[in-house]
């Protein structure tokens, strides 16, 4: 028999500034912590060294992080010419190294190429999976790996500013499964300078901007009183890229249920997705079809 959680039953989404030098996990777990909650995850990790935005989900707001992950999200990076790592960023090693150094207008038409559907190689030092292993794990013994590329969609990326001759700032906008370092390495490349993140911050993702985000600092100091709940963002905002529904009475205790229930909606067609709620109350997620909802995930309320 499985071990029983223990914490209360809070749901709603916090949203951290995280700083540099910790994991994401480690954020979730800290703010778990100071919440008492028994139930927490991550929408989209962040290097430990990365700041910006993390989004974590309480209790049965973790049912909606896939629409966090599925959707944009902008990180501004600053890029450091002339050197390229084995991690792609600052923590690893420097492999190589340039004198060559770009204009301003070479950069700018070489972000051209990164923009729209574009294929992408993981950094070696990263989660990937081969064979089963982490490919991190692989590189940290020394192994020679290769990565497959990925696609990535890239709706923007543009330059900011250039504070000296080694280094770009750059913002990012993309799908889901981009990486940053692979976006400096390869533009490094493709510039003949070589290439790596020095610093990276992750601006917004979906619905949730970092400049609404609250501090683990804040969040310690409110550790285990009832004031910090007050921060917590309402399940719904995590559903804001679906459509919404409202239940009948009758429709919500069936899709409590997990059957198929009457929704009241306007301009959705077959097929659609979208979210059901009832006096306010999110309710269920799943597909449209003929004035009822099909759910694939019921919220526990």
């Amino acid at each position: 028999m499985g071990r029983t959680r223990k914490g209360r039953d809070i749901s709603g989404w916090m949203i951290v500034d995280k700083p540099a030098g910790l994991s994401s996990t480690a954020v979730v777990n800290k703010v778990r912590w100071a919440l008492g909650a028994k139930k927490a995850g991550h929408a989209g990790t962040l290097d430990p060294e990365a700041t910006g935005l993390l989004a974590v989900a309480l209790g049965e707001a973790t049912k909606t992080i896939p629409y966090i992950t599925d959707a944009l999200k902008c990180y501004e990076f600053t890029v450091r010419l002339g050197q390229a790592t084995n991690t792609d960023d600052t923590e690893g090693e420097v492999i190589a190294e340039s004198a060559l150094r770009p204009s301003d207008d070479d950069i700018k038409a070489a972000l051209g190429a990164f923009v729209g559907d574009i294929e992408q190689v993981p950094p070696k030092f990263s989660a990937v999976k081969i064979d089963g292993q982490r490919a991190y794990k692989l590189a940290r013994d020394g192994e020679d790996i290769s990565l497959a590329a990925r696609p990535l969609w890239v709706e923007s990326l543009i330059m900011l500013d250039r504070e000296d001759a080694d280094h770009v700032l750059l913002e990012l906008t993309c799908g889901k499964g981009g990486y940053v370092r692979s976006i400096a390495r390869d533009l490094g490349a493709t510039l003949g300078c070589l290439g790596h993140v020095r610093e990276l911050r992750r601006v917004w993702s979906g619905p949730f901007d970092v400049a609404g985000a609250v501090t683990l600092d804040q969040i310690e100091a409110l550790a285990k009183q009832p004031e910090l709940d007050d921060l917590l963002r309402p399940i719904t905002e995590g559903l804001t890229d679906l459509p919404e529904v409202t239940c009948t009475p009758e429709g919500k205790t069936r899709l409590k249920n997990g059957n198929a229930g009457m929704v009241v909606a306007h301009d959705l067609e077959y097929g659609d997705e979208c979210w059901a709620s009832y006096e306010g109350q999110p309710v269920a997620v799943g597909t449209f079809k003929a004035g009822e909802l099909h759910p694939s995930r019921v919220f526990n309320l």
